[in-house]
């Protein structure tokens, strides 16, 4: 699917209630189930946001993400879908417009990072082509979905308000597309935020795959940062270091965790609360004009080698 960028000048966006509310924005987040995920499906609906969950296979836990969001006074939605697919990744943010009504922010947190110290030359091929369709080729599908159900959301909410204007009609009050508010019928712009990595910067020593595969993810966000621009919609990634979730017990366990603390500058480990605030934060109306950015939460990490 081809649209063209439009000509008109880029809308001015209604001032909000409240700069910090999401109210009225529907919010889809892969891997939320677990760790950075779910913190951010969280934080995203105590903003106001509606919210679903992209998953694998956790379907208890995304009953419970669900039952979480509903209690938060927001919509709360779910779906099992292998994303490394177009067609997992397309359900994906197809179910979530039908159960949302449209799709206003994409946040992308699923991904693999093998656990096993394996040199690239001792690397099996399986390893490789699995943590590239499960770290870049989910990175393109989902973004992709998601990118074009928000230009076309855009197109058809300025083409109808400009057709209505043209021929002497006022736009409906509450026209909903992507980024209109609940009540203002205005374009506010779509956000896609990507969770990449410190070891996309600086590489990682025996995990060759997993640092390859978050340096594609913050080449492809300042490449489609630029593509997407003239629609309004933003594309950043934040680079977290080391993180208390699952994914990290095996190098926390014994005395890895102190060890892996007294590395950061700030001595300690973030938790997922730590990086899910400034994933949404990225996600404001406020944040309009910040395109194309990797956004280091990492405790300093990043610089200290």
């Amino acid at each position: 699917m081809t649209l063209s960028p439009p000509r008109s000048p880029h809308p001015q966006p209604p001032t909000p209630v409240t700069p910090f509310s999401l109210a009225g924005f529907r919010a889809l987040v892969t891997g939320g189930t677990r760790g950075i995920g779910a913190a951010v499906a969280r934080l995203l609906a105590k903003a106001g946001a509606d919210v679903c969950v992209g998953y694998r296979s956790r379907h208890v836990e995304a009953a419970a993400m669900r039952d979480e969001l509903t209690a938060l006074g927001v919509k709360g939605a779910s779906l099992a879908a292998d994303i490394g697919s177009a067609g997992g990744s397309d359900s994906l943010v197809d179910h979530t417009v039908r159960e949302l009504g449209g799709i206003d922010i994409l946040v992308h947190s699923a991904g693999i990072w093998p656990v096993a110290e394996t040199p690239a030359h001792e690397m099996e091929d399986e390893r490789w082509a699995r943590t590239m369709r499960e770290n870049v080729d989910a990175t393109f599908f989902i973004t992709r979905a998601a990118s074009r159900a928000m230009m076309a959301a855009r197109a058809r909410a300025t083409g109808a308000a400009g057709s209505m204007r043209a021929s002497g009609q006022t736009p409906a009050v509450g026209m909903r597309a992507v980024g209109a508010g609940p009540t203002t019928g205005e374009y506010r712009g779509g956000r896609i935020v990507l969770v990449a990595s410190t070891a996309g910067q600086r590489g990682e020593a025996m995990h060759a795959d997993y640092a390859a595969s978050k340096g594609a993810m913050i080449s492809f966000v300042k490449s489609v940062a630029i593509e997407l621009a003239p629609y309004d919609i933003t594309v950043n990634a934040i680079a977290p270091g080391w993180v208390d979730t699952e994914m990290c017990a095996v190098p926390f366990a014994g005395g890895g965790r102190a060890r892996v603390a007294a590395g950061i500058p700030v001595g300690r480990i973030a938790t997922p609360d730590d990086i899910a605030f400034p994933i949404v934060s990225l996600c404001f109306p406020g944040a309009r004009h910040i395109t194309g950015e990797i956004v280091n939460v990492n405790g300093g990490a990043v610089l200290s080698g």
